[in-house]
């Protein structure tokens, strides 16, 4: 069964140690680990790296120059106000959420496609693919085309159907949008549009072309707006003037058909019961006058007035005349009667002439009684005539209070549909002089100028992403290489991965061995050279084998290995004449019986071998051969000594080796590999102990596993495994705590 041993047992003081500092030590050990292994990798890391700053100064420098142009737009907050009317379309209030909303406007698919059909970018072939000249690849296919006698590809690309155009038209409209930058600086209302283009003039005329079809397109929605609303409010107006006729008529003709017919805002009996309200006042008060005079005039006479007094009389112009005419005859009374005496004729006429007049003067005062009792019954008369015409008028007026709720009904109708087409009236007229004024809620800051450097590629930042890029492929190659590396690089990772002691490593001789040396093959080098660090790994090998099991004499040991070319051959000879120099008796016998490698390392050619002395044709004795250069012995194979028989699982193998027990202080065995031959799960359980040998880095894992389970089912004694081919100077660039690690620090100390 296979032994896998522990390495070797820590003191308390060891494992307190260790335990105290576990976390630090394992800190540090994985820091040095992955420092080892970039170490290690570091040319792959490097080349990595390399290729991909190459790569990208290749993409760079091939790259076609872009230019960017940009145009900074603003959402302006202060409107002028040339009309007090309010706009159709309100302005943009100027918060945060506007401003990102405006952004999201310009970068809209509908403003590019303006821009697109506006500078006719369809036809221009740095948007338009179906237009740039055709590459060396299109190139080669249009050729073999046209030699197939397919039709001409300009021919092809001229005829477009509608779809075809409109698809055409939408990828252009794509690589618009993908060259255009729209940002907001910061948290201002500033926004930058930017356009990048391969020619730098083209890129300020699309960045302009961008700003002015976004504040046009504000300015035609504000047009649009406007004109929508003076068509509604033009319609709305026309039906309403039509309900305002409407209830106007309604109004008239109700009137009519009532009576209810005004002036000055009341109704014609309104007003003719005013009129007579204040005729039948003055009547009245004409009345009382007249009955006033009449009442003193008969007053008067009562008394026994002549009438002389009556006021009437006093205004008469008949009774003054008359008066005038009795006061000159009174004279002349007067006169005559003092002159001439009562009998005189002169004096008789003239007092004929006085009582004359005062007759006259009196019928006067009774026709001017008569006439002030007759307008005294006349103002008697118009006041009741009055008064029954007020009388009917108030009738009336009573009839028409009742038809005027409907009247009211029908008036406040008329005044609601009038009040809303005058509003509405009002409003159109607004509107209709907004037409022309309106203004874009954005004005440009700064038009775009014709850029002078190119935007892209920018080589820094390439060289800088590439240099970025480079590591992390390096890291990545770096890391995959460790992942897909399977083989065994050092003790520990012979431990940790395959559960068994590591019994040493053997270098490569190149490694360690002088320029001079490296002529001499690696079994003649460890004579030539006994204190060489190459012989000394050797002898750490030779003695991790004979104290691998202690309690117990190591006499045979097998060296295998999982498949060929691992070195086995070479470190069984080689550690057979480290052993002789050691002063042990050592014999080496060659085992692999279809390779016979110990012989061609020796350079012997026997006649006799391992397969005649088990067959029984030659003693042991006449089959040795002896190695003077370190004293060791060799059993080796003939050159016809292969057979097809079992002859390691004889009785004259077990004999064989029982025999040289005695014999020898050190048998080793060099077998075949495992996986290839049967021949040595035999031997190694016929063996004190095997020795697994794994070609440092190259042999894979699950090879090793496979052929040690092989091994452990045959019932042989594994005691480790051994590192063989190891390169010392990269050995060095691995883990942590393998002596390969330290080899620079101590190669010195081995002769030469």
């Amino acid at each position: 069964m296979l032994n896998r041993q522990s390495g070797p047992q820590l003191t308390g003081a060891d494992t307190e140690a260790q335990t105290g500092s576990g976390d630090v030590g394992q800190t540090q050990l994985d820091l040095r680990r992955i420092q080892a292994v970039f170490r290690r990798r570091m040319p792959l890391f490097f080349a990595s790296v390399l290729l991909a700053l190459v790569v990208t100064a290749i993409i760079t420098l091939r790259a076609t120059p872009m230019f960017t142009a940009t145009a900074n737009l603003i959402i302006d907050r202060q409107q002028q106000q040339v009309v007090d009317t309010q706009a159709v379309l309100s302005g943009l209030p100027a918060d945060s959420s506007t401003v990102d909303t405006e952004v999201e406007v310009l970068r809209s698919r509908q403003l590019a496609e303006r821009v697109v059909d506006t500078l006719n970018l369809t036809q221009d072939p740095e948007f338009n693919s179906r237009l740039a000249p055709p590459g060396p690849i299109e190139s080669v296919i249009d050729g073999v085309s046209v030699f197939l006698g397919a039709a001409a590809p300009d021919a092809a690309r001229e005829q477009l159907s509608a779809e075809a155009a409109a698809l055409e038209k939408e990828r252009v409209v794509d690589v618009v949008l993908d060259r255009l930058s729209i940002r907001r600086a910061g948290l201002t209302y500033v926004m930058n549009v930017s356009f990048t283009s391969e020619d730098p003039a083209k890129a300020a005329r699309i960045a302009n072309t961008f700003a002015d079809r976004y504040m046009l397109e504000q300015l035609e929605a504000k047009f649009d707006a406007t004109r929508q609303a003076n068509t509604w409010l033009n319609s709305r107006l026309a039906e309403l003037r039509v309900e305002v006729q409407g209830a106007e008529a309604a109004v008239a003709q109700y009137r009519a058909t009532n009576n209810l017919l005004s002036a000055s805002g009341s109704t014609l009996t309104e007003q003719e019961i005013s009129t007579y309200n204040q005729q039948l006042a003055t009547v009245r008060a004409q009345q009382a006058e007249a009955e006033a005079r009449l009442r003193t005039a008969r007053a008067q006479l009562a008394r026994g007035s002549t009438g002389d007094d009556v006021g009437e009389a006093l205004g008469s112009i008949v009774v003054q005349r008359l008066r005038e005419q009795r006061a000159t005859v009174s004279r002349e009374v007067a006169d005559l009667s003092g002159r001439y005496g009562p009998n005189h004729p002169d004096m008789v006429r003239a007092q004929r002439q006085l009582v004359d007049i005062d007759a006259q003067i009196q019928a006067e005062i009774q026709r001017i009684i008569s006439n002030l009792e007759a307008q005294a019954q006349v103002a008697r008369e118009r006041t009741g005539s009055m008064a029954g015409s007020l009388g009917a008028a108030r009738g009336t007026l009573a009839a028409n209070n009742a038809a005027a709720v409907r009247l009211n009904e029908l008036e406040r109708n008329a005044e609601s549909v009038r009040a809303l087409y005058e509003s509405f009236l009002g409003r159109f007229q607004e509107t209709s002089s907004q037409e022309g004024i309106q203004e874009s809620d954005a004005r440009i800051v700064s038009r775009a100028k014709v850029p002078t450097r190119q935007s892209a590629p920018n080589v820094p930042l390439n060289l800088m992403l590439g240099l970025v890029l480079g590591i992390g492929a390096g890291l990545a190659a770096v890391v995959l290489a460790e992942l897909l590396d399977s083989g065994l690089t050092t003790s520990e990772e012979v431990e940790l991965r395959i559960g068994l002691p590591a019994l040493g490593a053997v270098p490569v001789m190149s490694s360690v061995a002088d320029a001079v040396d490296r002529d001499l093959t690696p079994v003649d080098y460890v004579v030539a050279k006994p204190l060489s660090a190459f012989t000394e790994a050797l002898r750490s090998l030779r003695a991790s084998i004979l104290y691998s099991r202690l309690g117990s004499a190591t006499k045979v040991v097998a060296l295998t290995s999982a498949l060929p070319a691992e070195g086995k051959t070479t470190t069984a000879v080689c550690l057979t004449r480290v052993s002789a120099q050691a002063g042990a008796k050592v014999l080496i016998i060659d085992c692999d019986l279809r390779r016979r490698n110990v012989n061609r390392l020796l350079g012997i050619e026997p006649t006799v071998g391992l397969v005649e002395v088990l067959n029984g044709s030659v003693k042991l004795d006449q089959a040795l051969i002896h190695d003077a250069p370190s004293g060791a012995w060799v059993l080796p194979l003939a050159s016809g000594g292969f057979t097809p028989k079992d002859v390691f699982g004889s009785a004259a193998m077990d004999n064989l080796l029982a025999d040289v027990r005695k014999k020898f202080d050190l048998v080793i065995l060099d077998t075949a590999p495992t996986l290839a031959v049967s021949d040595t799960r035999i031997l190694s359980a016929k063996a004190d102990v095997t020795v697994f040998l794994a070609r440092w880095r190259k042999t894979p894992e699950k090879a090793i596993l496979a052929a040690l389970k092989t091994l452990d089912q045959a019932g042989a004694h594994v005691s480790g495994v051994a590192l063989t081919q190891v390169d010392m100077v990269a050995q060095a660039k691995y883990g942590y705590g393998d002596a390969g690690y330290y080899y620079s620090s101590y190669k010195k100390y081995y002769a030469a």
